[in-house]
């Protein structure tokens, strides 16, 4: 069995039990931890890295992505919600073909992994055909990432005589298809979820229906919250009588939901996913981090799109703390006329956003998220002596304050490197980057055809 060392680290668990280690070392068995402590010794079999001055962390949790907008990095950067609603659902969207699905989730899952997140939540919900469905989960599978592959429907105007989407149920058939195909190990790689319509963007009928098929299904249904008026208003205090709202339902965004249906969300047991940086760029709203905090539970963090800022998830989770401490800040001024005493949240409420949070909203916490025995090897290795890095006083916020993709030295997957000595392990990764740079500009021009022929 495959043994890996990584020796005399500064180890941050995010273990309670365990702690932080200055001087620690982590050894790694197969695909999973199974010691974590100041001094191991090990027989000679075992690949030893050195960890001196290095950081080793649990592998970051992205909680929302579409990842299949990566050949549009930036192409959206100055639309707000209502623009990107009409020109990406309506409009770029509908000239995506399979291929341009798989390899702009293959690339923006290597990019994941290249910024230290071993577990992505895929929401793909630009799958009009089972070949677009199956070009996407090919990527997930082929990147070697950990994935969560959230099954969504597209969001075309409708043609005449189609029902509107908000009327359309999810694809049972679809669903069960790869149930029992691709995606049956519920414990693999890559793993099955819905990204379903939710009563904000579907009728009352369809929304009962998604519910129901995701709680007899055993898979988690997320759906986004917000972005102008609910289809159906209401719809949440329905599905909550009908005793559907609980664990397992995902919230993603949710800026406008107010206090007493948030109070009832979250004695539910509802998560929540907030997507910081995209939520101000597009005009969501602020974040509700602190909103949630106030109630005693964590958000869990995502990047969102790609087509308006970068995969960084480290700078994602920044982007959330500064925000709430600027909301928390002015909030004291405002009602004391004074700077706070102290600030509101540490640093390491945001890097546990980013990992045990992630784990717990995906049902996986006991098996990612920490770095704990027993646990899958998914972990992170920072390069501690870079010069932005230097000195360490506070390994915490060294990661979640001044950490950034240049410093992601090596990253790994249950217990095999995906990154190594700061480089993807990719084979052919300039011909990956040349085929969505091609299929980038093939979307661009499609649509201004279209647009041009209207």
């Amino acid at each position: 069995m495959r043994r890996t060392l990584i020796k005399s680290a500064t180890v941050i668990t995010m273990d309670g039990a365990i702690g932080d280690l200055r001087n620690g070392d982590v050894l790694v068995e197969g695909n999973r931890i199974v010691d974590v402590r100041p001094s191991i010794d090990v027989a000679a079999d075992a690949e030893v890295v050195e960890g001196k001055d290095r950081i080793v962390i649990p592998g970051l949790i992205n909680a929302h992505m579409h990842t299949w907008q990566t050949g549009l990095r930036g192409f959206a950067a100055n639309w707000t919600l209502l623009e990107y609603f009409r020109r990406m659902h309506a409009g770029l969207a509908t000239v995506f073909r399979p291929d341009d699905i798989y390899i702009a989730t293959l690339v923006g899952a290597l990019n994941q992994i290249n910024c230290g997140t071993t577990t992505l939540v895929d929401w793909c919900h630009n799958n009009p055909t089972p070949n677009h469905t199956d070009a996407a989960v090919r990527g997930l599978v082929e990147s070697g990432i950990r994935a969560a592959f959230f099954h969504g429907s597209p969001k075309p105007e409708p043609k005449p005589g189609e029902p509107h989407f908000s009327e359309v149920p999810h694809p049972r058939r679809e669903v069960e298809r790869l149930l029992a195909g691709p995606l049956a190990d519920r414990d693999g790689l890559v793993t099955l979820g819905l990204a379903i319509l939710g009563p904000h963007y579907s009728t009352l009928d369809v929304a009962m229906q998604d519910f129901r098929l995701a709680r007899e299904l055993r898979l988690i249904a997320s759906m986004h919250q917000g972005g102008g008026p609910a289809k159906t208003p209401g719809g949440w205090e329905k599905l909550i009588e009908a005793g559907l709202v609980g664990t397992g339902i995902n919230i993603v965004h949710g800026n406008d939901l107010p206090d007493d249906l948030l109070d009832k969300m979250v004695d539910l047991g509802v998560s929540f996913s907030v997507t910081p940086e995209n939520e101000m760029i597009q005009g969501h709203g602020f974040p509700i981090t602190g909103r949630l905090l106030k109630r005693g539970v964590r958000p869990t963090i995502g990047i969102d799109l790609e087509s308006v800022l970068a995969g960084d998830l480290l700078t994602v989770a920044r982007v959330a703390l500064s925000t709430q401490r600027a909301l928390d800040n002015a909030e004291a001024r405002k009602t004391s006329g004074t700077i706070p005493a102290t600030t509101t949240i540490p640093v390491r409420e945001a890097l546990r956003w980013i990992t045990t949070e992630g784990a717990r909203m995906l049902g996986r916490e006991h098996q990612i998220g920490s770095l704990t025995p027993g646990k899958l090897a998914d972990l992170v290795v920072i390069n501690a002596s870079d010069l932005n890095l230097v000195p360490v006083h506070d390994p915490v916020a060294t990661v979640v304050m001044q950490t950034s993709l240049a410093n992601i030295e090596a990253v790994m997957i249950g217990g095999a490197w995906k990154k190594r000595n700061g480089r993807l392990l990719v084979e052919g990764l300039e011909a990956k980057k040349d085929l969505l740079a091609q299929s980038g500009r093939r979307l661009v021009q499609d649509i201004e055809r279209q647009g041009r022929a209207a």
